[in-house]
């Protein structure tokens, strides 16, 4: 069992003890609390930050995403759909559809993000975090 405790302030500084973060983009946030470094086999569980004005990356993948909006407001672009979206809202992207997470609003946009520990990559499966360098 992996437990990562809560060291932030809500809604003003959100982390977790033990949890690995990168940044791209000068924009985005991304940390990594669950994953194949606390042993989850089966997803990995993680949480964004997006700038006013930042965006995720326009990305298509094999797999589907969970994502849960904790905080702010923007727009989610899903193959040629673009969606509002703001805190509470639940989204469900399905395998291959081509998506991107935009911040349209004035203050940070926080969003947790659930996607399979393992994924298919050059015909091999790989952990979901493989190959990624972490600041933190």
């Amino acid at each position: 069992m992996t437990i990562k405790k809560f060291s932030g302030e809500w809604n003003k500084d959100l982390k977790w003890d033990g949890a690995r973060t990168r940044q791209y983009n000068n924009q985005v946030t991304e940390t990594w609390m669950i994953g194949k470094s606390e042993g989850a086999e089966n997803f990995a569980f993680r949480y964004y930050q997006l700038q006013p004005g930042g965006n995720s990356n326009l990305e298509q993948h094999g797999y589907d995403h969970g994502v849960f909006v904790l905080h702010g407001s923007g727009e989610a672009m899903i193959r040629d759909m673009t969606h509002e979206i703001s805190q509470g809202d639940i989204l469900h992207i399905a395998p291959d559809a081509l998506h991107q997470l935009r911040n349209t609003g004035e203050e940070v946009l926080g969003f947790l993000c659930v996607i399979p520990a393992k994924r298919q990559k050059g015909g091999k499966t790989v952990w979901s975090e493989e190959g990624i360098s972490f600041t933190e």
